[in-house]
């Protein structure tokens, strides 16, 4: 992160277009009594998915063109743990010509700090020859609509 880019920990809820309710399971928590690194991967992906699914009437299962994460991160700043829902938040970073970064951001439920940030760029390609390839134009209107109406914060992780 650049002196120039707004720190993540300053994003709230109201930094997200899209916020979703997740119920949190006892198979999440570690054995430290807080939840495993990978599940905040797993709500990332299936947030991510369900929302472009609803938005987009899209099945990747066999689509022409389907999103596949090239490079993914994230940040914890307070623990989560079961059995406490979670709310997760997802915005537009960045729409490229093949890819979309998205930005996550994870809340306790009735908190407005962000417990954890993650960062997410998804490339576009075709199912049988997995090249590269051009956003599917009902993806990119979705994500160019949703930039457009969030507040502009970008960050980096």
């Amino acid at each position: 992160m650049t002196s120039d880019e707004p720190d993540p920990r300053t994003l709230e809820r109201s930094d997200f277009p899209e916020i979703q309710r997740v119920s949190t399971r006892w198979s999440d928590n570690d054995m430290y009594g807080h939840l495993n690194n990978a599940v905040y991967y797993e709500l990332f992906d299936s947030v991510l998915n369900a929302w472009l699914i609803r938005e987009t009437g899209i099945d990747e299962t066999v689509s022409e063109a389907m999103g596949v994460v090239a490079e993914s991160s994230c940040r914890f700043y307070s623990e989560l743990a079961y059995p406490q829902p979670i709310d997760v938040g997802v915005r537009v970073e960045r729409v490229g010509t093949k890819s979309v970064t998205f930005a996550f951001g994870l809340f306790a439920e009735g908190s407005d700090a962000i417990a954890a940030h993650g960062l997410w760029a998804q490339v576009y390609v075709d199912r049988d020859g997995r090249h590269t390839v051009a956003l599917p134009t009902v993806v990119r209107d979705v994500v160019e609509r949703t930039a457009a109406a969030q507040p502009v914060r970008r960050v980096a992780n």
